[in-house]
């Protein structure tokens, strides 16, 4: 095995201790800005690259109460709701736009509501997340181990669009049935 072999299995498994925290591990209690931003960072680290952008910023909080994607703070306080939402909004951010993040989970809520659609979301974040530890582990057997490597590193990236595509098309007939639903009302 070589270097950047044993480097992606060390970061595996690092990954395997990853956790969402559901909605009862969440803090039951009113937080300020900076504290909230501090859990998001605390919570998401793990598997959001801080290097390329930060993971969360007070601003876009505030956008996100102009757009109405979540409530507004009382007296500038956040509570659980706050955060289970800025937690599933800055995951999902990574791949879906912020309209068709606000789409799924007005309609999630709709559903299921908000506790029940969070904890749903932590518990397939987590599958998706240990998951990748079996990539790598696969049965691909090649010549050589840096083509196994890139091998991988394809497949993730066509799945990853794959996988998009589907939550896209989701999102997107989601919205047509709010907007009958709002009609039949």
């Amino acid at each position: 095995m070589d270097k950047l072999t044993e480097k992606l299995l060390a970061w595996a498994d690092e990954l395997q201790d990853f956790h969402m925290p559901s909605w009862e591990e969440l803090p039951d209690l009113e937080l300020y800005m900076d504290q909230v931003l501090t859990l998001v960072d605390k919570y998401l680290s793990p598997v959001i690259q801080t290097e390329k952008h930060p993971i969360l910023t007070a601003a876009m909080v505030n956008n996100y109460v102009k757009l109405h994607i979540i409530p507004a703070p009382t007296k500038k306080k956040y509570n659980r709701t706050h955060l289970a939402f800025l937690l599933a909004i800055t995951s999902l951010k990574q791949v879906l736009t912020i309209p068709e993040i606000r789409t799924g989970i007005l309609f999630q809520g709709k559903q299921v509501g908000i506790r029940k659609a969070y904890d749903l979301f932590c518990r397939e974040q987590e599958e998706a997340i240990h998951f990748i530890k079996q990539q790598i582990n696969g049965p691909i057997h090649l010549e050589t181990e840096a083509t196994r490597l890139e091998l991988i590193a394809v497949k993730a990236a066509t799945r990853s669009f794959a996988e998009k595509l589907l939550a896209e098309k989701m999102i997107a007939l989601e919205q047509q049935y709010l907007e009958e639903m709002e009609k039949n009302d």
